[in-house]
């Protein structure tokens, strides 16, 4: 019990800690690959992609918007992920996961 309080205690961290278009990036990315997930089968290789997705998404904003070295940045995301714990990879893999369940399931019912 323990450890489910522990994950959803880290997505809520996720969330209320994001900036505004960090979770707008969230969303577009989760948002695209729910629209083109076709079945609920495929949601896990679709989240993969969603959050490298995510990860290309938040580099580009960081080296063209707020004007970053590409490859200081890129070597600082890399060590952030090497040493990112499992918790808060999960929980993103569970936000992003359960958006594309959610998009993917509401697309194929209107859609047919």
């Amino acid at each position: 019990m323990f450890v489910i309080t522990d994950i959803w205690n880290t997505i809520l961290h996720i969330i209320h800690a994001a900036d505004t278009i960090t979770l707008v990036l969230m969303a577009v990315a989760a948002l695209a690959a729910g629209f083109v997930t076709m079945e609920l089968g495929s949601v896990i290789p679709t989240t993969i992609v969603a959050l490298i997705g995510f990860f290309v998404l938040t580099f580009l904003r960081a080296v063209l918007l707020q004007h970053m070295d590409a490859s200081a940045t890129w070597t600082a995301d890399w060590h952030a992920f090497t040493v990112m714990p499992a918790l808060v990879l999960l929980a993103y893999g569970i936000i992003f996961g359960v958006v594309i369940a959610v998009v993917s399931t509401i697309r194929n019912t209107v859609m047919g």
